[in-house]
């Protein structure tokens, strides 16, 4: 099973790198800066599935957390899939769904970023204060729906909160950074309150316990600055743009002003 999993992440992968090439060859931009965020996301999630993890069971578990729940989220994110499948696919419907679909009334309430942050950490919070990480350990498939669910909802608040490729609709720095903030926050509590108590229903070692812990407190707070920084680039880049067409709106009406053969508001001398 790990394997088929990896597999299929490398194909995906690859499939993204062909679909980039594919789009240089004929002639179109696109940063190679997006490629290698994909690839290192996708390097990510195959290291969560068969890389050597570090210290003892729930630390190793907290590992797989972070990559695959924020980590490779992240990154994938930020190699703007969304905005190279309809560039690549056929005119025609094809073309069209992804933009359909991320523009629907569904996607618009799960892209809301409180929803997406309650999906995300929420979930989290019934993973490790209820029995439920226990069940899941103790029965195969619904450890990997926990796991695609950590992923999925991991994914899904990048997404909002980064908000780099097309969206129904697009909120503002006040939203977005409010509800990372607040994310965050109920992140490094719930890592405060493991590193006293396990899960219900757990027996951990104490030195695990707290390893395990501090690795979602610290790797959490670390994602969370770089989502906090793509945050204001986006910010700061926006408003650059709003500048600069204001500053050319005012050129073209400053332009207009001018009389045919003059230099200003009044005629040149004779």
């Amino acid at each position: 099973m790990p394997v088929l999993a990896a597999c299929l992440i490398g194909a995906v992968v690859l499939s993204h790198l062909l679909a980039a090439a594919r789009l240089r060859h004929r002639g179109d931009t696109w940063p190679p800066s997006r490629d290698l965020s994909f690839a290192a996301g996708g390097a990510a999630l195959v290291y969560a599935v068969l890389g050597p993890l570090p210290g003892g069971p729930f630390t190793a578990h907290m590992a797989v957390h972070l990559l695959v729940g924020m980590v490779a989220p992240l990154l994938l994110v930020l190699g703007r899939p969304l905005s190279l499948l309809p560039r690549v696919l056929p005119p025609g419907r094809l073309r069209r769904l992804p933009l359909v679909l991320a523009r629907s009334r569904p996607a618009a309430v799960l892209l809301l970023p409180p929803v997406a942050a309650l999906l995300d950490v929420g979930a989290l919070w019934l993973l490790y204060r209820t029995p439920l990480w226990s069940v899941a350990h103790a029965h195969p498939l619904t450890h990997a729906a926990v796991h695609l669910h950590v992923f999925a909802a991991g994914l899904l608040f990048a997404f909002t909160i980064c908000q780099v490729d097309p969206v129904h609709r697009r909120y503002g720095l006040a939203v977005r950074g409010g509800t990372l903030l607040l994310a965050g926050a109920a992140h490094s509590t719930l890592a405060k309150s493991l590193y006293a108590h396990p899960p219900p229903g757990v027996v951990v070692d104490g030195e695990d316990l707290r390893t395990g812990a501090r690795l979602m407190y610290h790797g959490g707070d670390a994602v969370e600055v770089a989502l906090a920084v793509v945050l204001a680039v986006g910010w700061y880049t926006a408003g650059g743009r709003a500048l600069a067409r204001a500053r050319r709106r005012a050129g073209s009406g400053a332009d207009r002003a001018i009389p045919a053969g003059g230099t200003g508001p009044t005629a040149p001398f004779p």
